[in-house]
């Protein structure tokens, strides 16, 4: 009878301890599984990257290895667009699942203050609620500080007051100064004995200007930017002090690629969210030496080289760190491209037989598709399959779609033009969205499918004079153009006059989508 108590007495203990061990099993497997339900995300954010620039959507006179590798495993979208054709409301609209024009997001002067204010819902706020460490590298031009920023301190609010966990920014443009690195709050590498003063409206400091010593410059600019010259290169805005601190622009692929892997590095065994913000390939466009002559368009496209190892690096880091069935991986750009936007770099006179709007009209600016219409591709390993989709689809929605495939339910008035479109995202369906708004400089445009209506401009608008000299086809017009591009994919054919109820539809869709958003509006 001992015996048996005793029996059944280990009997009980071993198979509590089973229990055991499964429920530590099934808790392990289910934290495996919530884990791999996140994936990492990087974007990679290309600056004035036009449609037709890199080999993989026919670029002449470059190649780009790297990004054809994605786009030979991934999604590669025929009609996926920012949300403007400028950047900072593009920027603006991918971070905040709204368009920039409703927070009258324009290009920003160098000192602008913050355009995102810190408790607005934004996208890596919105990573951060499902365990995510979220990072920016690169180019910022979103605006910091609340109206006036001393860069001798902490210059705040920024990326850390809008849900990023760690930045490492050009707090502008290369071509704005201060032109100095940001990280977190403080300038890189600054000597307080030595402090930052900037100004745009008048000039500090005795740094020679573009105007008064052009024998000192690697390449001529326009009036606009001729002020402070650094590094050989006149900017926008006048700068005195930092001399410790000054960036040099040839340094620009290896400084980001390595903060851009050290954020991957430290934070491997969690889910990570990499807003990759390249500087490349906007003016001055001044590319590391070990890539001059790598293509045959002169400074722009060896930029275009440059850019596309600094793409490969990334991926090669992924790789090393077994990281890329767990990553999805989107590669774009903020907007169309531009060859002469203020330096004499002969990117027009060396463009041969290349076309960076590839079939496209306008580029950068502009109205027409070649202003929003982006080279989009999005890998994720094990879950892509190669694909040439033609959904029409929008930066604006990797918002919602994020939310969606994390579970996350979004408030009424948060993100309000974004939708969920992950399957589009991933490939499994090209339908997408029926409406669009397309943002330029002046006017709005809408897409209904393969329909394209430019919204007229008024008599009395007055137009930047700075793009009178861009030699961009603007799109600018006092009477409706409506263009079918499944027909006329280059927008030469304007069919409104034609198509009067359709025009009048168009334009009353418009008006409600720019009263309500998207997603609060029945289309």
């Amino acid at each position: 009878m001992k015996f048996v108590k005793v029996f059944f007495g280990c009997l009980v203990i071993l198979l509590t301890a089973c229990n055991k061990d499964n429920a530590t099993e099934k808790r392990d497997l289910d934290s495996s599984a919530s884990t791999r339900g996140k994936p990492n995300l990087i974007i990679f954010y290309i600056d004035d990257l036009g449609y037709g620039d890199v080999s993989s959507y026919g670029a002449a006179g470059v190649n780009t290895p790297n990004i054809d590798s994605l786009a030979s495993k991934g999604v590669k979208f025929t009609d996926a667009h920012s949300t403007a054709a400028t950047c900072t409301p593009s920027r603006y609209s991918l971070l905040t699942g709204e368009h920039g024009f409703r927070s009258n997001a324009a290009i920003l002067p160098g000192d602008a203050p913050a355009l995102i204010p810190p408790g607005k819902p934004t996208l890596p706020r919105l990573l951060k609620k499902a365990g995510y460490t979220t990072g920016v590298v690169g180019k910022w031009h979103l605006g910091l500080g609340d109206g006036f920023v001393d860069w001798n301190k902490a210059v705040k609010p920024g990326p850390l007051e809008i849900g990023f966990d760690y930045s490492f920014l050009l707090p502008a443009t290369g071509d704005r100064v201060p032109t100095v690195y940001l990280e977190n709050h403080h300038v890189v590498n600054l000597d307080l004995k030595d402090p930052i003063e900037v100004s745009y409206s008048e000039k500090v400091g005795d740094r020679p200007t573009g105007i008064d010593h052009p024998e000192l410059l690697k390449f001529k600019a326009d009036k606009q930017h001729s002020q402070t010259i650094i590094n050989g290169i006149s900017r926008i805005g006048t700068m005195s002090g930092g001399e410790n601190a000054l960036w040099i622009d040839e340094q620009f692929p290896d400084v980001f690629t390595s903060k851009a892997v050290e954020f991957i590095r430290k934070n491997k065994k969690n889910p990570f969210f990499l807003f990759h913000s390249f500087h490349d390939i906007h003016v001055p466009r001044v590319p590391n030496p070990r890539f001059k002559g790598k293509s045959m368009m002169g400074p722009r496209g060896d930029a275009i080289v440059q850019m596309d190892w600094m793409v490969g690096e990334v991926m090669k880091e992924l790789k090393i760190q077994d990281l890329l069935e767990n990553t999805l991986v989107m590669f774009t750009s903020d907007n169309g491209p531009v060859l002469d936007d203020g330096y004499d770099d002969k990117a027009l006179e060396m463009l041969g037989k290349h076309r960076p709007s590839g079939p496209l009209k306008g580029g950068k600016y502009s109205a027409f598709e070649g202003g929003t219409r982006m080279p989009m591709i999005v890998y994720w390993s094990g879950k892509t399959k190669a694909l040439v989709s033609d959904a029409l689809i929008s930066q604006v929605d990797i918002y919602a779609s994020m939310a969606s495939l994390l579970g996350i339910e979004l408030a009424s008035d948060e993100a309000i033009d974004s939708q969920n479109l992950m399957d589009a995202w991933l490939g499994k369906t090209t339908t997408a969205r029926d409406y669009m708004i397309e943002e330029s400089v002046g006017t709005l445009s809408l897409r209904k499918n393969q329909w394209k209506y430019i919204i007229p401009i008024p008599t009395d608008k007055i137009l930047p004079a700075w793009l009178s000299n861009k030699d961009i086809e603007m799109g600018y017009s006092k009477e409706p153009q409506l263009y079918n591009l499944a027909i006329d994919l280059g927008e030469k054919n304007n069919v409104a006059a034609s198509n009067p109820k359709l025009v009048i539809s168009l334009q009353r869709k418009a008006d409600e989508f720019i009263a309500k958003g998207f997603r609060t509006t029945d289309n």
